[in-house]
């Protein structure tokens, strides 16, 4: 993936400073919240999630969270984000006592006490703001049980002229205003607007979930102005057998 522009050390503030306004800024985008929960549904979540503990890796205000939780009632959620003041936005929601929010980036999850296995993980918006996706992704692989599912919930243009004009466009007339109206500071959302150009076309990012070790993988798209934009890559973890295999 190319440089963003925004070094990687300040993204987290840079959604600290843009916490207040954001929920705000997402929800008039149409399709948001429902894309989100589409991405959660092509995830294997049996029974509304009883019994299950799943992930929300990147949880920001608590949209994604919302999402699983739509989807798997009875699960317990763990979600965890790298930036203080959108977690702070996220707990004052209500929330059940099934979920539970965590500071911490994802690269230390260890040092945080989260702890696998999961039994899916949700990665909403995340992946490319990561200094070492391949690392982490493989972090990723080994939090979750033998056959569970990654979802990551991401914006991937580069394989098409026609999905990066439409991200140019709508960052240029909409998102990028939009910020610096309800900010003062367009910084987070020019670096949006960077980050999403620079990263992975989805026939890139599925080979690096499979270099990763994921098995599994392929990509479902969503609808509206985001067909073709946004993207559920979906991915599993190898199996004890497979696993074994591998290490041989």
């Amino acid at each position: 993936m190319r440089s963003t522009g925004l070094p990687r050390a300040q993204v987290p503030g840079a959604f600290d400073s843009a916490a207040a306004a954001y929920d705000r800024l997402v929800g008039a985008n149409p399709g948001y919240h429902a894309h989100l929960r589409l991405s959660a549904r092509r995830v294997r979540l049996p029974d509304q999630g009883a019994g299950l503990h799943l992930l929300d890796a990147g949880c920001g205000t608590g949209a994604s969270t919302a999402a699983l939780l739509a989807v798997a009632p009875r699960a317990r959620i763990t979600a965890i984000d790298a930036s203080a003041e959108m977690l702070a936005v996220a707990r004052r929601k209500p929330w059940p006592s099934s979920v539970r929010f965590v500071h911490s980036r994802v690269e230390d999850l260890a040092d945080a006490g989260v702890a696998g296995p999961f039994d899916a993980i949700l990665a909403a918006y995340l992946v490319r703001n990561l200094a070492d996706p391949d690392t982490q992704l493989r972090a990723l692989r080994d939090l979750l049980r033998p056959g569970a599912d990654l979802a990551v919930h991401e914006y991937s243009v580069r394989d098409s002229v026609a999905a990066t004009a439409i991200w140019n466009a709508v960052c240029w007339t909409v998102i990028i205003p939009a910020g610096r109206v309800s900010t003062g500071d367009a910084t987070l959302y020019r670096h949006l607007w960077r980050s999403v150009l620079a990263f992975d076309g989805v026939r890139d990012f599925e080979r690096r979930l499979h270099t990763a070790g994921f098995d599994g993988v392929h990509t479902e798209t969503m609808t509206g102005w985001q067909r073709g934009v946004v993207h559920t890559f979906l991915a599993t973890a190898p199996s004890t057998e497979h696993t074994e295999e591998r290490s041989r």
